[in-house]
């Protein structure tokens, strides 16, 4: 083994047992009441679990992106799917949102805070009306002097309760489509910024997931992100990380769900032998075993690209299609073995179940996933 690949490894290692500790005995717990405290981000910066690959001048250890994807994958991997969505959500997405496009200033504000944990980053897009036609937007933030105006509201904003930091999408420029979108850094400890409930969800019951408010708030000019009207460039951007981060939650998941279904089919019996006799339940197996070598291929490609910078909008796409798409057959399959104590929410395989669904919604439907592709190959 490599010494890169040790290292890897042994931050793994690290990672699980801080779970183990941390996260296991009160996941449940968690999941009944519909959040996760806000010191579990606190315990995860103290550990140094976030935000890993941003450079060392600014809190992280610089490492290679792949120990930060390593993060997502294997809490979901461990079945904290919130936790997962979590993380990735505040490390993958919002984190490098101001690391590739923030001037210095900003840099040096917020990411040692998102480093720590101090504070807790989210990405604001969606709209109530607009969904994943980001150009359909309707916040606006004018410009006023030395600040900016914003008005609107954002919904299914991951992280949405616990933020501090949002990296919001807006219109400056309201009578422009997508030139006319910005990106701001908005504390959401400002007048004006209010959060809604927390939103009752089918899966990922403990990862905060809120609607944003934003009545005359006032942003100061210097929390532009990049420069005025390119906001929706720098979405595209931004955008393969996130579908990349999307697919490591995808490709955890199906491991996870194999390694529970593995154990359960050599435990439990029916018709006086273990399941995992029943050609059917080997068969279903070794299906899934060989859906995710496909899914482990495709990612790594993906990831090797990113590394490169090569990474193009298509091809994440394609990823994270394929990948979710994948997790929601796999899980549906493995799931059938259980029988009905699939359906209990006792048994690790249901919650597997449930949290799989979104996968295919957020980060851009699937639908749009191959709209985004057919573009590639016919245009528009």
């Amino acid at each position: 083994m490599l010494a890169y690949d040790a290292d890897l490894e042994l931050f793994k290692d690290n990672f699980k047992r801080f779970m183990s500790e941390h996260i296991a005995p009160h996941y449940e717990q968690w999941e009944k009441e519909g959040l996760m405290p806000r010191s579990v981000w606190t315990l995860l910066g103290e550990n140094g679990f976030l935000c890993v690959d941003v450079p060392e001048e600014y809190g992280g250890y610089g490492v290679p992106t792949e120990y930060s994807l390593m993060l997502v994958e294997e809490s979901a991997r461990a079945g904290y799917g919130a936790l997962s969505t979590a993380i990735s959500c505040h490390s993958e997405i919002a984190a490098p949102y101001i690391l590739h496009i923030a001037n210095e200033e900003q840099k040096q504000y917020w990411l040692p805070k998102m480093v720590s944990g101090e504070v807790v980053g989210a990405i604001g897009m969606t709209e109530p009306g607009a969904g994943s036609d980001l150009q359909g937007m309707r916040s606006s933030a004018i410009l006023n002097g030395d600040h900016y105006l914003l008005n609107g509201s954002k919904t299914f904003i991951s992280n949405g309760q616990h933020a501090d930091l949002v990296v919001l999408a807006a219109k400056t420029d309201p009578q422009a489509r997508a030139k006319g979108v910005s990106l701001l850094l908005v504390d959401t400890h400002l007048e004006g910024f209010k959060k809604g409930t927390n939103l009752d969800k089918i899966g990922l019951h403990s990862q905060d997931t809120s609607e944003l408010f934003f009545d005359n708030v006032k942003v100061p000019a210097n929390q532009l992100l990049g420069n005025a009207g390119q906001g929706f460039a720098y979405l595209m951007q931004e955008l393969p990380r996130e579908r990349t981060a999307i697919a490591a939650t995808a490709l955890g998941a199906i491991r996870g769900a194999i390694d529970v279904t593995t154990q359960y089919v050599q435990e439990r019996q029916a018709f006086g032998q273990k399941i995992g006799s029943f050609q059917n339940s080997r068969f279903v197996l070794a299906q899934a075993k060989i859906d995710e070598l496909a899914t482990a291929a495709f990612y790594n490609q993906n990831l090797a690209l990113y590394k490169e910078s090569k990474l193009d909008v298509e091809t994440a796409a394609a990823l994270k299609s394929f990948s979710t798409d994948m997790q929601m057959k796999i899980i549906d399959s493995l799931l059938q073995l259980f029988g009905g104590y699939g359906y209990m929410t006792e048994y690790p395989i249901s919650r597997f179940f449930v949290d799989a669904r979104i996968q295919r919604i957020y980060g851009g439907t699937n639908e749009i996933m191959k709209e985004i592709v057919a573009r590639g190959m016919l245009g528009r």
